[in-house]
Order: C-alpha cells, then sequence, then structure tokens
C-alpha cells in the first residue's frame, strides 16, 4: 500500500494510498504503438552516440475494436520484459477530436520501452505517450561519457521530440495542444523537471559528489557501461572537447518548454544538483513519487530534497520500494542473470505498484491538464 503526502501545509499529515486513491477506472481504449524517428536540426553527434537521431516509441488510444497483440520488450529473440498488449501502426481512436500529450525520459542507459507498463496504462485512459531513446544514454547501443555526465541535454531531447509528434501527420493534429505534460523515471525524472523551468547547479553536484557525504547517486551502476576509447587521454577537465565545455557551461540555463503544463517524476534522481534557487521559475503542478527503500537514489538526497524546495509539491512515497521496481517486469527467464534490476523486496508486488502508480499519474494529469469545460 502507498503511503501519500501533501508538501503543503494543509496536507502534512500522511495519508494512506487507500484513502488517497480512487479505484481505477476500467480502459477507456485499447492501446496502439508506432514508431517514429526524428532527426533534430542540432546534432547529437558530439555525444559520440551511435544513433544520433532520437528514437521514439509512441503509445495512443485506439478504438477497443482493434484486437491488442502481446508482445514482449527486447531486442529480437532476446526480451526482457513483459510488455502491454498493443496494436502496432493502428490509427488513432476517433472517439475524440484531441487529446493530451506526454513526454516521457526514460532513466540511465535504460530505454522508453522499460516504462511501457505507465505508457500504455496512460494511453489506455486517452494520452498520447511519445518517449524517445537519450543519444549516448540508453540500452540499446553503448552509452557513452557525453551522454551520461551531461543530464541537462537530454531537456533538449524530450523538446525535440515534441516538437515531432506536434509535425506527425497522423498524431499532430489530433494533440491537445493546452494539454501538454512530461513523466520520467530517475534521470528521467530530473529532465522532466527541467521541462518544468528547473536549473541545474552543476558545482554544487560536484562538490556534494567529492566530499565525505558522497553516496550512492554518485557512483550510479549503469556507469560501468560507459564505452571508453582505449587510446583516449585520461579524462580531466583540460582534455574535455570543446563541445563537452560548451554544453557545461550552459548546465546552469533554462530549459524549460513552455508547452508543458504538469510534471511527474518518479525516482527523481540528482536531488544535490538543485539549491534553492533552481526552482525559481517552476510554477507548474508537480509530482513526485518513489520508493521509501530507494538505494539507488537515496530519499533523503533526491525526492525529499527536491521536495523541500518544492514545497507545493506533492509527494507519494512506496513503502518497501526501491529504485528499479518502477522499470517493467521481468520475464522469467532473465530474473536471476539481472537481479538487481529484476528483483524487488519481500511483500513488494511490482505489478501492483505500477498499477497504483499508474492511477496516480493518471489522477495527476486528469487535475493538472483538465480538459476543456472541466
Amino acid at each position: 500500500m502507498f503511503r501519500f503526502c501533501c508538501a503543503a501545509i494543509a496536507c502534512s499529515v500522511a495519508l494512506l494510498w487507500a484513502d488517497a486513491a480512487a479505484p481505477a477506472d476500467p480502459p477507456a481504449w485499447h492501446v496502439g504503438e508506432a514508431a517514429r524517428v526524428f532527426h533534430p536540426a542540432t546534432a547529437r553527434n558530439w555525444r559520440g552516440a551511435r544513433t544520433q537521431a532520437l528514437v521514439t516509441t509512441i503509445w495512443y488510444p485506439v478504438d477497443p475494436a482493434s484486437p491488442e497483440l502481446a508482445h514482449d520488450i527486447g531486442a529480437p529473440g532476446r526480451p526482457l520484459f513483459h510488455g502491454h498488449p498493443a496494436i502496432v501502426d493502428a490509427p488513432l481512436s476517433g472517439a475524440r477530436v484531441k487529446y493530451p500529450l506526454l513526454v516521457l525520459s526514460h532513466g540511465t542507459g535504460g530505454s522508453a520501452d522499460s516504462l511501457d507498463w505507465l505508457a500504455s496504462a496512460l494511453a489506455a485512459q486517452g494520452y498520447i505517450v511519445a518517449g524517445a531513446n537519450h543519444p549516448g544514454n540508453n540500452a540499446s547501443e553503448p552509452m557513452t561519457r557525453d551522454g551520461f555526465m551531461l543530464w541537462w541535454e537530454r531537456a533538449t531531447d524530450a523538446s525535440e521530440v515534441l516538437d515531432g509528434v506536434l509535425a506527425d501527420p497522423m498524431l499532430g493534429p489530433h494533440v491537445d495542444r493546452d494539454r501538454i505534460g512530461a513523466v520520467g523515471f530517475s534521470l528521467g525524472g530530473y529532465t522532466v523537471l527541467e521541462l518544468a523551468g528547473a536549473r541545474t547547479n552543476l558545482p554544487a553536484f560536484e562538490r556534494f559528489c567529492s566530499g565525505p557525504q558522497a553516496d550512492a547517486i554518485c557512483h550510479p551502476p549503469e556507469a560501468a557501461r560507459i564505452h571508453e576509447d582505449p587510446h583516449a587521454p585520461p579524462l580531466t577537465l583540460a582534455t574535455l572537447s570543446p563541445e563537452t565545455k560548451a554544453s557545461r557551461d550552459r548546465a546552469g540555463d533554462s530549459y524549460r518548454d513552455a508547452r508543458v503544463k504538469a510534471v511527474f517524476a518518479i525516482a527523481p534522481a540528482l536531488g544535490e544538483a538543485f539549491d534553492s534557487h533552481s526552482f525559481a521559475d517552476v510554477d507548474i503542478p508537480i509530482s513526485l513519487l518513489a520508493g521509501e527503500a530507494d538505494v539507488t537514489a537515496p530519499v533523503d538526497t533526491n525526492i525529499h530534497r527536491i521536495a523541500g524546495l518544492l514545497p507545493k509539491a506533492s509527494v507519494t512515497m512506496v513503502p518497501g520500494a526501491s529504485h528499479y521496481v518502477f522499470l517493467d517486469t521481468c520475464l522469467p527467464g532473465v530474473m536471476d542473470r539481472l537481479a538487481t534490476i529484476c528483483k524487488d523486496n519481500p511483500g513488494v508486488d511490482r505489478d501492483a505498484v505500477h498499477a497504483q502508480t499508474a492511477q496516480r499519474a493518471i489522477d495527476f494529469f486528469a487535475t493538472a491538464l483538465p480538459a476543456s469545460g472541466a
């Protein structure tokens, strides 16, 4: 069961999830799934990524008469996760003229598909959800040092995905441009906070990680997957490329996308990269959610720190849940091989956490992105 608490004074007393969340409504739609490859005007080649385009998965509502087909998530012949049944390239439902749009951002070394559980649940309730694999930092190809280190650049990916979906001939005309939000997990949670207007204090984060108080957020396990050039000189500020130095210089810029009207951040990371001034320009609804047993993005230095800097944000904590419970549910054949991301703490039901988290997101966006006349 979830524990929900609002950071506002009026909601300072913790409420049990059963009292705070209504039962899930039955899905109104089936789920369609489409792939797009967006080519932004600003190249990502300086990140060293093998694929510089924005390879994007889009989930969207489809008429219930169209039969969904079961599928799993992962490379062909090597599936990792259970996938929600979907219809590939089916027509968008004609039940409504316009649908709200959510841009989705995955965590370090992950993929948009690793959040299929959430995107599908949102699509079944009438949302178009679009998530790209961030170049240089995804599960589909070797991770690069720039893709791993220059987190603020991910917000530009998300904004370019919004551009691409809005220009898409099938989907763009049916997007309600007054009802656009963002949802992200882990480093993706940080990314969507940037879209809301948060500013990064890179020197503060580097001081934190070089000091005695440094914790697990300074050494994410995915760092071991960074592809290193064996002939490259040791990494120092002096050996950074001009493009990397230029990116670091703009780390503290605002990446606010005014089209984004609400943000739902799951297990948001890099809390120590924010300070008392970081959220001065954030004036849209924010909902934060994480597991109480998260040791990968420790709660004190991440979600609780962010919540303290965002007193109007709502906060939901999941008892017993660790960081990777918010990835898709693993297939039995990979459970032992990928135990770090697949096995949850005793008593934690990943599918139940997914269902309740999805309902929390649905309820949040229903309020934060109300339909016309609502």
